[in-house]
């Protein structure tokens, strides 16, 4: 099963435009045949979630189990892993075939990061895919302000909307 795990704010409600977004995500990878696989809690991992399982996918949510302020994860998770803590929860979502951000803060700045630099070191497979003019403007300014060379930007796709998104995730080459 091809697995895309999808990355965003848990602080975001369902009238936020991450949240439209990152459901319109959801509903398009589940609409493909993806399963969908996100951090299992509310706001953007229950957007995608619920994008996911409303068309029809597979969805997993990849839980901490040392946190004792988010138990539960949305209602829309058929699936729950119960990571052990937080860095072993990361190893699972950043193990999927693609990984999507949709916005988000500073976990979802750390999740991007990681993903980017293990791309970087030849240590992780699959696009990684950045939705939104926020990380259109995000990339360039690290790219000038810390050692991220035109080599390293090859690692990422920033694109406008969840169709572009679907469309680069579609072409990649995974095993299935």
């Amino acid at each position: 099963m091809r697995v895309a795990a999808v990355f965003g704010s848990a602080r975001v409600v369902e009238d936020d435009d991450e949240y439209t977004v990152a459901r319109r995500t959801g509903a398009m990878l589940g609409a493909a045949g993806w399963a969908v696989m996100t951090g299992g809690y509310q706001g953007a991992m229950e957007a995608a979630s619920r994008g996911a399982s409303d068309a029809g996918g597979h969805v997993i949510g990849v839980t901490v189990a040392d946190w004792k302020d988010r138990n539960a994860p949305n209602r829309w998770v058929a699936e729950e892993h119960r990571a052990a803590n937080l860095l072993a929860r990361l190893a699972e979502l950043l193990a999927a075939d693609a990984l999507i951000a949709v916005g988000g803060g500073i976990g979802t700045l750390a999740e991007v990061a990681l993903a980017w630099n293990l791309r970087q070191r030849d240590h992780a497979r699959g696009p990684l895919i950045l939705i939104g003019a926020r990380w259109e403007r995000v990339v360039p300014v690290l790219a000038r302000e810390l050692v991220i060379g035109d080599d390293d930007l090859r690692h990422v796709h920033l694109v406008g909307d969840p169709e572009a998104a679907i469309r680069i995730v579609s072409a990649s080459r995974v095993d299935e």
